[in-house]
C-alpha cells in the first residue's frame, strides 16, 4: 500500500501515440525545418531533423494524414500550429516534440 504522502509524479498522456514516419516542414520564425515523423498524436508530434528548432518556437506545419489510417477514402491534410516544448536524444537520434495549439482538417479528394 502507498503511504498517503506519496505523490504520483509521472507524466500523462493526454492522446494515444501512432507510430507513424512521415515528412513535414515545419516553418519557424527562422526558416523552415525539414523533419520525419517518429510518432503522431491528437496533441502533437515527435520528429526527427538535422536541426531542431528551439524550445518554446513557435511552428507550423501541415502532415498528410493517409486515407488508410483515418479510416476513409481520401487522404486527409491536417495543418497545425504550435510550439516546441522539449528535445530528446536516444540511441544517437535527436528529436524534438511539438504540442498542437491548433489545427484544421482538409480533405484531399483522388
Amino acid at each position: 500500500m502507498t503511504p498517503p504522502s506519496t505523490v504520483d509524479t509521472s507524466p500523462v498522456r493526454a492522446a494515444v501515440r501512432f507510430p507513424l514516419h512521415l515528412e513535414i516542414s515545419l516553418t519557424t520564425p527562422s526558416g523552415i525545418c525539414k523533419a520525419v515523423t517518429e510518432d503522431v498524436s491528437a496533441s502533437g508530434i515527435l520528429f526527427v531533423a538535422d536541426e531542431l528548432p528551439a524550445i518554446g518556437t513557435q511552428v507550423e506545419f501541415r502532415i498528410k494524414m493517409p486515407a488508410a489510417i483515418m479510416g476513409g477514402t481520401d487522404d486527409v491534410l491536417l495543418h497545425c500550429v504550435g510550439r516546441i516544448v522539449r528535445h530528446t536524444k536516444a540511441d544517437g537520434k535527436a528529436s524534438a516534440a511539438a504540442v498542437i495549439d491548433e489545427y484544421s482538417l482538409k480533405a484531399e479528394h483522388s
